[in-house]
C-alpha cells in the first residue's frame, strides 16, 4: 500500500468504527453523517482487502486484522494529536473539556465533592463524566481512550501507564453506637467474635483476611458488598461490624451514628494512585486535572 496515496481521515472513522462498533454511534462520534461513514467503511474494506467489521446478530464484530489494527491506529492518532497540540497554552477557565474517570464509591465521596468545588471556581465549563472503577485496573479503556484517568488501589500497573502517588490510607473498624459486644476497647478476641460485614470490592481476600489468615484465625463474615456507602448504614442499623477506609469511617461516624475503633492488629496503609496512559503526559489539560487530584489527596 502507497501510504502518499492513503487518505488518513480514514483512520479516524476505522478508529471510531472500532470503539463503536456501530455505524450510527461512530458517525456520531465524528459529528458526520451514517452515509459518509458507511462510504468510508466501504472504502477501508477496498482498501484493507478485508470486511473489517462483520455482523453477527444485531452487533458488529471486528475481524481479527481489524483487531489488531485497532492499538496502533488509535496510538498513532493519539500522537498525532498531542504532537500538534504540544506547547499549547491550557486555560482551565475556558475549557469545555469532558474528562472520563474511574473510581470506587469510596473515593468519589471522598475526592469528587473537592474537586467539582475546585473546578466551579477555576474550570466552570469542564465537565466530568464517572464511571464505576471494577476491582482490577481497566486497561483496555485506558488504551481505548474511553477512560481519561482512574483513581483507586492496584497491584500490577504495566510500563504503558503514568501512576502517580494519591493518598495512602488505613483501616478502622465500624459498629454501632451501643454495641452489645463492644465496651471499654477493642481486642482482637473481641474483634473475632464479631459478625462482620465485609466490602469485598471484586476481592477474594482483603488485607484483614489475609493477616488473620497468615495468623491461622478467621473471622465470621455473614455479609458481603461491593458498596461502601451503603456498608455504612447497614453497620448504623444493625450488630454487623464493618472495616472501613479511616476517611471514608470519620465521615459517616459524623453523619450516622456509629463509633470507631482501630484494628487491634497492624496492617499498614495502602496506597491509592492516579493511574492515566504514559503517551498523555503532553496533554496540558490531563496533567492540570491530575496536578489538582494530586493536590486534593494532600491536603
Amino acid at each position: 500500500m502507497n501510504i502518499s496515496t492513503f487518505d488518513l481521515n480514514l483512520l479516524r472513522v476505522l478508529d471510531a468504527l472500532l470503539r463503536e462498533q456501530n455505524v450510527s454511534r461512530a458517525a456520531e462520534r465524528l459529528a458526520l453523517s451514517q452515509p459518509a461513514v458507511s462510504n468510508a467503511l466501504n472504502r477501508l474494506r477496498e482498501l484493507l482487502d478485508d470486511p473489517l467489521l462483520v455482523r453477527v446478530g444485531r452487533s458488529m464484530q471486528p475481524t481479527p486484522r481489524a483487531q489488531a489494527l485497532a492499538a496502533p491506529i488509535r496510538a498513532a492518532l493519539q500522537q498525532i494529536e498531542q504532537s500538534l497540540t504540544a506547547g499549547e497554552a491550557f486555560d482551565p477557565a475556558s475549557s469545555r473539556q469532558r474528562f472520563r474517570i474511574a473510581v470506587t464509591d469510596y473515593v468519589e465521596l471522598i475526592c469528587m465533592p473537592r474537586l467539582v468545588e475546585l473546578l466551579s471556581r477555576q474550570a466552570p465549563g469542564i465537565r466530568l463524566e464517572i464511571q464505576h472503577l471494577s476491582p482490577s485496573l481497566p486497561a483496555e479503556a485506558l488504551d481505548k481512550g474511553e477512560l481519561d484517568l482512574v483513581l483507586g488501589r492496584f497491584e500490577k500497573v504495566p510500563a504503558r501507564f503514568s501512576r502517580r502517588h494519591w493518598m495512602s490510607e488505613t483501616l478502622q473498624l465500624a459498629l454501632r453506637q451501643g454495641h452489645p459486644l463492644v465496651h471499654d476497647g477493642l481486642d482482637l478476641a473481641t474483634f473475632l467474635g464479631l459478625r462482620h460485614l465485609w466490602v469485598h470490592g471484586g476481592q477474594t481476600r482483603g488485607m484483614v483476611d489475609q493477616w488473620l489468615g497468615e495468623q491461622g484465625l478467621s473471622r465470621q463474615i455473614l455479609y458481603t458488598t461491593p458498596n461502601y456507602l451503603q456498608a455504612a448504614h447497614i453497620v448504623a442499623g444493625s450488630e454487623l461490624a464493618a472495616v472501613l477506609p479511616t476517611q471514608l469511617a470519620r465521615h459517616f461516624a459524623a453523619l450516622l451514628p456509629l463509633q470507631l475503633f482501630d484494628l487491634p492488629f497492624h496492617l499498614g496503609p495502602f496506597h491509592l494512585e492516579i493511574v492515566s496512559p504514559a503517551q498523555r503526559q503532553r496533554d496540558a489539560a490531563l496533567q492540570w486535572l491530575i496536578a489538582e487530584i494530586v493536590a486534593i489527596g494532600q491536603g
